[in-house]
């Protein structure tokens, strides 16, 4: 509990800090960044680091080492404002890395649209691998997030996902690869 209270981003005190220290003030950020070292459990992370290993080596590879680092770091500040702006009066903290991995995906959509996304498929005995294109994959994903976003903040107090920050991530993500005009190598073997 302490370590959430130290480092978790809560929108609440997030929001509340700013308006009593202003802007200029490093101390309401610092959850910004520290939120995103941190996890709920094994499979969160888990399920994390599966996302950042499908779609991160290939933005990394088009990005280089140092800009990278610096578009996750950025990715994951920009998600947790999103949700901060989506749920100012949460009290709810907020951890994971989901929003920085969010921007990663939104900027694989724009830069590797034709690669496929192997995806496992069952219904109800059947079991599948199916090639997705990439920009239907994650399209699909991001529409998914809009709408459980939406869905959540019509229930007061809803906590669990962060869908707003995951929106905001992939949007930054997307935005920043039109903004910048990066475009793929055409060589470029993404999976």
């Amino acid at each position: 509990d302490a370590l959430l209270h130290d480092w978790a981003l809560v929108p609440s005190r997030f929001v509340s800090l700013i308006a009593r220290d202003g802007l200029l003030d490093f101390a309401p950020y610092r959850p910004l960044l520290s939120s995103m070292f941190l996890h709920g459990s094994v499979a969160h992370f888990a399920g994390n680091m599966l996302f950042l290993w499908i779609f991160g080596d290939n933005v990394e590879d088009r990005l280089g080492h140092l800009r990278y680092g610096l578009f996750y770091l950025a990715g994951g500040i920009v998600a947790g404002l999103a949700h901060v702006a989506a749920s100012p009066e949460s009290i709810v903290p907020t951890i994971g890395a989901s929003g920085a991995i969010a921007a990663v995906m939104g900027a694989y959509m724009l830069l590797y649209p034709h690669a496929h996304v192997h995806t496992l498929v069952i219904f109800v005995f059947i079991v599948r691998v199916i090639s997705v294109p990439a920009v239907v994959w994650l399209g699909l994903w991001f529409v998914f997030q809009v709408i459980a976003g939406a869905q959540a903040g019509s229930v007061p107090g809803q906590g669990g996902v962060a869908w707003w920050a995951h929106a905001g991530g992939f949007v930054f993500g997307a935005a920043v690869v039109l903004v910048f005009g990066l475009r793929a190598p055409r060589a470029a073997a993404a999976r």
